[in-house]
């Protein structure tokens, strides 16, 4: 057969698969190939070479590849555990993102014993040791929710009962068999990195990070988020949602406006509770907001101050954008691009300033950033603190003590928000915060800049990348961390986020990204728009709110 393999045509014989194709080869960047992209669709290394198939490598350092080695890393950690268990085995809880790696417990055990986390890691390198097949077989979508109430896994069964497709996946690994939401790598060779770490009541199953593949880093753990993440768990359990299958039984029963109603009520209590921590400080003239994109900080600054109001403060809201450096003055960086998310970009000197002559009583004017021009300007508006006058100040930089280099400590209140989901699509497979605020970006981008959904998937990575550098190492500096994912929200962006994911063609770069979000919200059913409240954080993204954004 005549193929196109990484751009070059050879001649293959007999009739091989993807694996031997792959199995004496390296990425361009020298790591093990987990997945092939084939004439412009996502292949797993099991499928036959076709007559003129055009094969690319993916290897871990492609979004796609590195989730089917994290993956697929769980399924090696229950398969070890089943093993160990034997006839009595143990339900497997992954919980959440910690670092790079996931954050599981046992549902069986109050706590996983630093002895236990050896067997279990043990196993797993005798598994990865014998090169074990993920074998992925076919099932009806009635003999998956017979297989996995047999296996009590309700939130699995829950899952298939609403699931439209007649046909499900099933993996087996050493006779271990589970369903995953995603492709799998091809055998256990190639996960070779991993630890388990004791934390809390459960394990760390650390991964190696996406940029560098092959080196384990040290898990570097933090409290505040374990706790916000916690917390977002703790809610979803109040309210019996736990999983995609529980919230999609609550709007078959009619139960969808309660439910919005109640996550809105929750989330409008946690924000009270931060405005009296605020109040109750004292001496707090600069509440501090930072957090990655689509988080919803804008809104979220509105419902603060409104509530800081009920407090007896008067706060005004200022946001960081508004100290951009003119548009000539920016500098490029060594690529010759303008990096226009680096603290470099703003006026830091201004900033600290003005701030400082706010905090001595002074009237300061407050300048207006039009980005159209790319230049700052001065419209009239000033500012002059009162006793319990306060600024609610709010930029991608707050969290950065370089941000406000001149403030008190004292002064500041930090706040770090983000959307740590807290749905699972089953205890197995997490919603991962990522694609909840991807999901919230597109709807927004086109809604308020034109933008198609091709174009927001496309600067995506770069985003996730500015948010590392920018936001992620300072969030550990905040006063408190709040969560503005709500747990009903993927089902109502549903409507609004779908038909922007089909316009995007199989021949666009993005095109497998849209699909893969597409089957995504396929396990959602929807929920209408009308109910959700005007001070909404998803009225930031949906529209039709009533704050001035």
């Amino acid at each position: 057969m005549r193929i196109t393999l990484n751009g070059t045509a050879i001649n293959v014989e007999g009739n091989p698969k993807y694996y031997d194709l792959v199995k004496d080869h390296k990425t361009e960047d020298g790591h093990e190939v987990l997945l092939v992209n084939v004439n412009g669709k996502l292949r797993e290394l099991y499928h036959s070479v076709c007559e003129g198939d055009e094969i690319s490598f993916i290897s871990s350092t492609h979004h796609v590849g590195y989730e089917s080695y994290r993956r697929s890393a769980v399924m090696l950690f229950q398969t070890a555990l089943a093993n160990i268990s034997g006839d009595t085995a143990m339900h497997v809880a992954v919980h959440f993102t910690m670092g790079n790696g996931f954050y599981l417990t046992i549902n069986e055990l109050e706590e996983i014993s630093e002895d236990f986390a050896v067997q279990i890691e043990n196993e797993m390198r005798r598994l990865v040791s014998l090169a074990l097949p993920f074998v992925k077989r076919s099932v009806s979508t009635d003999e998956a929710i017979r297989l996995f109430r047999e296996r009590d896994m309700p939130d699995k069964e829950k899952l298939f009962r609403t699931r439209i497709a007649s046909r499900v996946n099933i993996y087996n690994l050493d006779g271990y068999e589970d369903y995953y939401y995603g492709f799998m790598v091809h055998d256990t060779s190639v996960l070779k990195q991993f630890d388990l770490v004791p934390f809390k009541k459960g394990v760390i199953l650390n991964l190696p990070g996406r940029n560098d593949p092959d080196t384990l880093q040290s898990v570097v753990t933090s409290e505040k988020l374990f706790a916000a993440r916690s917390e977002g768990e703790r809610w979803a359990r109040k309210q019996n949602i736990g999983c995609v299958g529980d919230l999609n039984e609550k709007i078959i029963n009619g139960e969808s406006s309660q439910t919005v109603l109640t996550a809105e009520a929750m989330q409008e209590g946690a924000i009270s509770n931060i405005a009296e921590m605020i109040v109750q400080r004292g001496g707090v003239k600069f509440v501090m907001i930072a957090g990655p994109s689509s988080s919803g900080k804008t809104t979220f600054s509105q419902r603060l101050s409104v509530q800081l109001r009920a407090f007896g403060m008067t706060p005004y809201y200022i946001g960081v954008d508004n100290y951009f450096l003119n548009r000539e003055d920016l500098k490029p960086g060594p690529d010759g691009k303008v990096d226009f998310e680096s603290l470099s970009s703003v006026d830091v000197e201004q900033f600290n300033k003005d701030m400082v002559a706010l905090l001595a009583g002074e009237e300061v004017p407050i300048p207006t950033f039009d980005f159209i021009q790319g230049r700052r300007i001065y419209t009239g508006e000033t500012i002059r603190l009162k006793k319990d006058d306060m600024l609610v100040i709010e930029g991608i930089h707050c969290l950065n003590g370089k941000m406000s280099y001149s403030l008190p400590s004292e002064s500041k209140f930090l706040i770090y928000i983000t959307a740590l989901t807290q749905l699972c699509i089953d205890e197995h497979n997490r919603v991962p915060s990522a694609d909840g605020r991807l999901i919230r970006r597109i709807v927004r981008d086109n809604r308020t800049r034109g933008y198609s959904a091709s174009r927001t998937l496309a600067l995506w990575d770069s985003v996730r990348k500015g948010e590392e550098r920018n936001i992620f190492p300072f969030q550990e500096s905040a006063d408190v961390f709040f969560s503005s994912a709500l747990p009903y929200e993927i089902a109502a962006l549903k409507t609004y986020v779908m038909p922007l994911l089909f316009q995007v063609t199989q021949e666009d770069p993005s095109y497998q990204e849209a699909k893969r979000l597409l089957k995504f919200l396929d396990y959602f059913l929807a929920i209408p728009a009308e109910g959700i409240p005007v001070n909404s954080i998803l009225r930031e993204f949906i529209g039709g709110g009533c704050f001035r954004l």
